[in-house]
């Protein structure tokens, strides 16, 4: 029996569905928390789980797209290369490396484990490695702990999982469309992890002839300043910009990689010493307002609106993915900071700090969904997974750096000369 659904007009939704993410996601920074939870609340509230006002239309996807576009490049434009080349050196690399494959093979030992297809299954696991680097950054920004060095190699451990984390999305998304057989996934894979090879060669020489340039002088920034003034239209920076990641985009699309990958790597490269302090931050500033004020709203509460409750069947899988999300994070970046030569508490502290999924885990979990390579069931455990490990962390992080000082402190006044 089909159910026939009223449809508001596309404005009307669009209204509702902004206001009410609004709305919620202002109640939630009130509480310190971050606005994404309370606009995915929204969505729930007013979609098929509860009330039933809304429903995800392709209007609505569309403009979800550009809000996942201008999120990943917001997430870009936090990221300076010089920091994930900071990761990969001496001892750090352990700590980046356990953080992210302990996560990812414990998912994907939940998703073997409930007799999931090896793409979801693979997808729990990616799902549970990634830590949200721009959820990392408030959280230490509330705590004022972004300047520490126990904040510092959260930061650049995040920007590890999240570059691997869109490398490996790229990889998947050349494979669904093979029957899945070991020949096609190995031929597949190859092809996949050579394109990727050949769009990081060209992102590491645009680095390297950036850098040359920059000790030259700053022609880059001069250059862009005299193109700017002789444009009479309108934003031309923010355009030139868009331009600039939009080619990126196109390029990694042609190449059979997903859009956000070209999103997030030609924002990598933009820095306030390529382009100047002041053009970085009108870029910056111009990028949010579009994304916070309107995009990204109703991209979370479209999470809302995909969110299904009743579509859980399985509690078992739900707890299963909670649990290893929280275990495996926090164990690899304790077992990461042991092997690196760090203490104890501070190991800890590292483990919890990387557990937030926040955004990038979000962005991921919609991109499967949309391409069907997850269920209903999944992805709204996954959103659930989501929340909680962003609305657990700060406090969870909170204590740790507070048991973490007051060791510390214990330690200065038994050894006062230290």
């Amino acid at each position: 029996m089909n159910e026939v659904h009223f449809e508001l007009p596309f404005f009307t939704n669009l209204l509702i569905l902004l206001v009410m993410a609004r709305i919620f996601g202002e109640i939630f920074e009130r509480f310190k928390q971050p606005a994404m939870i309370g606009e995915i609340i929204a969505g729930i509230i007013l979609g098929p789980s509860l009330l039933n006002i809304i429903h995800r239309t392709e209007d609505i996807k569309v403009i979800s797209e550009l809000g996942i576009f201008l999120l990943v490049i917001i997430a870009g434009l936090e990221i300076n290369i010089d920091d994930i080349l900071k990761s990969l050196k001496g001892r750090n690399i352990i700590i980046s490396i356990m953080a992210f494959f302990i996560p990812i093979f414990g998912g994907i030992a939940v998703g073997y484990y409930f007799d999931q297809d090896i793409m979801t299954t693979v997808f729990i696991g990616l799902c549970v490695a990634i830590t949200a680097l721009p959820v990392s950054i408030r959280i230490l920004m509330d705590l004022g702990k972004i300047n520490s060095e126990v904040g510092q190699k959260i930061i650049s451990i995040a920007i590890f999982d999240d570059v691997l984390a869109l490398s490996i999305l790229g990889v998947l998304l050349n494979i669904k469309d093979t029957d899945m057989s070991a020949h096609s996934v190995v031929v597949a894979s190859s092809l996949s992890l050579l394109k990727l090879a050949i769009f990081i060669g060209l992102l590491g020489l645009a680095y390297v002839m950036i850098k040359k340039v920059l000790k030259k002088g700053n022609y880059i920034q001069e250059s862009l300043d005299n193109i700017v003034h002789v444009i009479k239209g309108k934003e031309p920076l923010f355009a030139l910009f868009f331009a600039f990641v939009l080619l990126f985009s196109t390029f990694t699309e042609n190449l059979g990689l997903h859009f956000i990958v070209g999103a997030f790597f030609a924002a990598m490269l933009i820095s306030h010493s390529l382009i100047g302090e002041e053009n970085f931050k009108t870029i910056e500033t111009t990028t949010n307002s579009m994304a916070m004020g309107f995009l990204a709203p109703i991209f979370f509460a479209g999470i809302g609106l995909e969110f299904n409750i009743g579509s859980i069947d399985s509690i078992g899988l739900l707890v299963a993915v909670i649990g290893i999300s929280y275990l495996s994070k926090i164990a690899g970046g304790y077992l990461g900071g042991t092997f690196a030569g760090l203490s104890s508490r501070v190991s800890l502290t590292l483990g919890v700090g990387l557990n937030a999924r926040g955004i990038m885990e979000l962005v991921i979990a919609n991109i499967a969904y949309k391409n069907g390579l997850i269920s209903t069931e999944v992805f709204s455990i996954l959103v659930i997974m989501g929340v909680l490990t962003t609305l657990t962390t700060p406090l969870l992080l909170k204590k740790a750096f507070a048991r973490m000082d007051k060791v510390d402190a214990q330690q200065a006044n038994v050894n006062p000369s230290v």
